[in-house]
């Protein structure tokens, strides 16, 4: 064992310190790295044992671009839904320890256990009753000026109401996530008590991504907790540059289809123009019942069907089970008079169709 220094002789030392006649030990930089030889130029930051960072900052960057996209498909359907504006955004996107989230979150509250098949494990969503209850008294047709916000569970009833609108939330965010997978999110449990749901343990990192819903006079917070093993599995694929990639990749596809699907359900107005002649305004105020509009267009000469008002296709008139009909015989083509023969003027501008 090394000798232990009497309390004069630590005073001489300090005295000698003082003085120059002993020089201070110099900071060897090895300490930092074996590379260094300075080791005032080390950078140096405190680390926390209880709160590991296992999320890169360009997966968490990654992570809050996906939830934004989510955030505004989400306050589209809700504004929809409530037929009212109702404005959602990203307040912040941090990882902590589940036991850190828990404890930051009210009593009572909505909280719901999110699940998707391809995940093994669960994911939470919790709703601030400041914004549950306007939604709700939106829902039974009041206005949510002096609404009362009460401190309790929600009743059955409420909670059936208020599952309509996590449902939609669901499937905003299945629509944000197909970018890096195809997902079906589903609600298994839902408890007004956060402190008796125990999905992972408590010192366990997760991701929380807080949201702030605003409708109308109103506002309240929103928070879907992510644990890291849940999403661990896609974590490679939430780098910025794949993640972007795989978006690029199914983006178009997807979206011609489902443009496709809306499109096809969509009704158009067709109109069949038989003739059209030009009149003075002085005529057409004459005009009584029993007069006849003489037109130059033979009564054979096929007729224009537009879709929309658009010029579409050529066709001929007749009659089918006792009612008119038009049968297409051909595609319009810019600039025709008839099917096969060219526009040798342009028409009037002015003109007026005696019949559709």
């Amino acid at each position: 064992m090394t000798d232990v220094l009497e309390q004069n002789e630590i005073d001489a030392l300090l005295n000698a310190v003082d003085t120059g006649e002993v020089e201070e030990e110099a900071v060897q930089g090895q300490i930092f790295s074996r590379h260094r030889r300075h080791g005032e130029s080390v950078e140096v930051r405190p680390y926390d044992f209880k709160r590991p960072e296992r999320v890169s900052k360009d997966q968490m960057r990654a992570l809050q671009t996906l939830h934004e996209a989510f955030a505004r498909n989400f306050g589209a359907s809700l504004s929809g839904f409530l037929r009212t504006i109702v404005e959602v955004k990203v307040a912040n996107c941090e990882q902590m320890t589940y036991a850190e989230f828990i404890t930051s979150l009210p009593n009572p509250t909505s909280f719901n256990l999110v699940q998707a098949d391809e995940f093994e494990g669960q994911m939470c969503l919790e709703i601030s009753p400041l914004i549950i209850y306007p939604i709700i008294d939106r829902l039974l047709g009041g206005t949510t000026q002096d609404l009362f916000i009460p401190q309790r569970p929600m009743t059955l009833i409420e909670t059936n109401l208020i599952g309509n609108v996590t449902q939609r939330g669901l499937e905003a965010l299945s629509e944000a996530w197909s970018g890096i997978r195809q997902l079906v999110f589903n609600i298994s449990a839902s408890e007004s008590n956060p402190q008796l749901v125990q999905i992972v343990p408590p010192n366990e990192v997760v991701v929380v991504v807080g949201f702030e819903i605003k409708m109308s006079n109103r506002a309240g917070t929103m928070n879907l907790c992510i644990p890291y093993n849940v999403i661990e599995p896609v974590m490679d694929d939430l780098a910025a540059q794949s993640w972007f990639a795989v978006s690029d990749q199914t983006k178009d596809t997807e979206l011609q289809s489902r443009l496709g699907k809306s499109l096809n359900r969509a009704s158009v107005g067709v109109s069949g123009i038989l003739a059209e002649t030009t009149m003075t305004m002085s005529d057409l105020l004459n005009l009584q019942p029993g007069d006849l509009i003489v037109t130059e267009k033979p009564a054979m000469q096929p007729v224009q069907i537009r879709v929309e008002r658009e010029k579409k296709f050529w066709a001929t008139m007749g009659k089918v089970k006792g009612k008119r009909a038009l049968q297409v015989l051909a595609g319009y083509e810019r600039g025709e008079r008839s099917p096969g023969k060219p526009q040798s003027q342009p028409e009037s501008p002015s003109s007026a169709s005696s019949g559709d």
